[in-house]
């Protein structure tokens, strides 16, 4: 689903994405995006910020609310402050307009691999069980003491990557890389903070004293060991 006012853009989006094979639909306000969401049901928004009526942000929020859709946010401005927003409220990724549409196919492609592409070998164990944390990797859910935690696509990842490597440390540029499948740009590499803190929140008894993922000033950050 593309959320965009602007018929240019969004035309071009659209015949982009439907280049590659997908099947797209777009809105031109929030409100009829949130509102056709559920009979739609689509595997991934592309959210613009700028909308008139309620603005992408606010779609984010409701549609975080119901569902764990990948979120790529497109905007015309490149301040911090927005790409902050957009990730503290539920977004995966964004990209700054004017985009180029390889980057733009780059990104839903990683997105809708890390969503719903096979995650783990087939020979392997497809649960990892960390102290009282349980992440299964064919579900893609995390619960705590049995209790289900709601992570977006780019948490859950980030949690299985440390949590599958207990000990070793990623520098904020490999998690980048990791969770986006695409080289990382050095002035990125700060929303993953965003990310962790966010993470944190949800999973750790206390975000203030972290016991699970651990940050290495400096270096970056690590699933605690055993």
């Amino acid at each position: 689903m593309i959320v965009e006012d602007e018929p240019a853009v969004a035309r071009g989006v659209q015949v982009a994405l439907q280049r590659e094979g997908y099947a797209v639909t777009v809105k031109p306000t929030g409100e009829e995006a949130v509102r056709s969401f559920p009979e739609t049901a689509p595997d991934l928004v592309l959210l613009d910020v700028r909308l008139p009526g309620i603005d992408g942000f606010e779609v984010c929020r409701q549609l975080r609310r119901e569902s764990k859709v990948p979120i790529l946010f497109l905007t015309a401005r490149a301040d911090e402050i927005d790409k902050v927003v957009g990730l503290e409220i539920g977004a995966d990724d964004y990209l700054v307009k004017p985009f180029s549409v390889r980057e733009l196919v780059t990104r839903v492609k990683a997105l809708l691999r890390r969503a719903y592409g096979e995650l783990a070998d087939s020979r392997t164990s497809r649960l990892l069980r960390r102290a009282d944390l349980v992440i299964d990797l064919d579900r893609r859910r995390v619960t705590r003491n049995g209790d289900r935690i709601a992570l977006t696509t780019t948490e859950f990842d980030l949690l299985r990557h440390l949590a599958g490597s207990p000990g070793r440390v990623y520098t904020r540029g490999q998690l980048l890389e990791l969770v986006r499948d695409y080289d990382a740009l050095e002035q990125d590499e700060r929303t993953i903070n965003v990310h962790i803190s966010h993470i944190r929140e949800k999973i750790e008894p206390d975000p203030a004293q972290p016991r699970y993922i651990v940050t290495l000033r400096g270096v970056g950050y690590a699933f605690a060991e055993e």
